[in-house]
């Protein structure tokens, strides 16, 4: 929201490049510590893939939906209250909405939980030699 804004862009653009952005970064998080921990790409960005996509989309459907049902949040400028108090709005409920949704998830064994039995089965597995010093994640 930050760059579309500062940049006087559409509307809709803006949003594209906040909700763009959001996955990207949100599955980055999931993806580094996997490839430190030695997990291929190809697995660690299907597992970034498997458990974010329900949560980045349900926090994104919310944050926008609230940015957008507030009177003048897209037009304001950075310099602006209303953009400011808006966006941490919009983050808060977001957040309020997302966390039952990654406790389902956990409940399930999806989500997070795949990368917990990821960590778990590495910490176990036999054919790989961890430094002596404990395993990457630790």
């Amino acid at each position: 929201m930050v760059i579309g804004t500062g940049f006087g862009m559409s509307n809709a653009l803006t949003i594209a490049i906040s909700v763009s952005l959001a996955f990207l970064f949100g599955y980055a998080l999931t993806t580094v510590p996997l490839l430190r921990a030695e997990v291929p790409l190809s697995h660690a960005a299907a597992i970034a893939l498997a458990s974010d996509t329900v949560s980045i989309t349900s926090m994104e459907i919310v944050d926008n939906l609230v940015i957008v049902g507030v009177p003048g949040a897209l037009e304001a400028g950075l310099d602006s209250v209303l953009f400011w108090g808006t966006l941490a709005l919009s983050l808060g409920v977001a957040f309020v909405v997302t966390v039952p949704v990654n406790r389902e998830l956990l409940r399930r064994g999806k989500g997070h939980a795949a990368i917990h039995r990821i960590h778990d089965a590495r910490r176990e597995a036999s054919a790989y030699s961890w430094p002596e010093d404990g395993m990457p994640w630790e």
